[in-house]
């Protein structure tokens, strides 16, 4: 059991798990989750790590789309961000990339949650490993995300 599979538990927030083989050539893991799990891509949502220098952000965004930099900095008040880098994230969150949930990271980062989140009864985001997504309901991942918000932050 991963950690957000463990925080959700101790939150009691209901959420189903969806487990698929991980093909290790594949590098947009989003993508492979939506198409392996037969699910709408709109509904499958990435956790991007971002950062101003000073502080890392999460941003959750569907993984048809790009990350708007200056509508999540906008979203969260500051002047300018950009990706963090790979490794950082890992270490801050406890998770490889690929496989980093936006819940039960080692550190509770400020998080955005693109809006259109909301469209949906249930959205998917990673379990914490490669291989593994767990859907929720939009305002159960509000919940379970550290200082979580919506905004418009993505691109089509």
């Amino acid at each position: 059991m991963t950690p957000a599979c463990k925080q959700l538990k101790k939150q009691k927030i209901p959420y189903s798990v969806h487990e698929y083989e991980h093909d290790t050539n594949c590098t947009n893991f989003g993508m492979e989750a939506a198409e392996k799990l037969k699910l709408n891509p709109q509904q499958v949502f990435k956790t991007l790590l971002v950062t101003d220098d000073k502080s890392t952000f999460v941003a959750i965004v569907p993984v048809t789309s790009t990350l708007n930099l200056k509508r999540l900095s906008t979203a969260f008040n500051v002047k300018k961000l950009h990706m963090a880098d790979p490794k950082n994230a890992e270490r801050i969150t406890g998770y490889l990339v690929g496989g980093i949930s936006p819940i039960g990271q080692k550190k509770g980062l400020q998080t955005c949650i693109d809006e259109s989140a909301q469209e949906f009864d249930t959205v998917y985001v990673s379990g914490g490993k490669r291989g593994l997504d767990i859907g929720l309901v939009p305002q159960d991942l509000l919940k379970a995300c550290h200082k979580a918000i919506f905004a418009d932050i993505k691109e089509d």
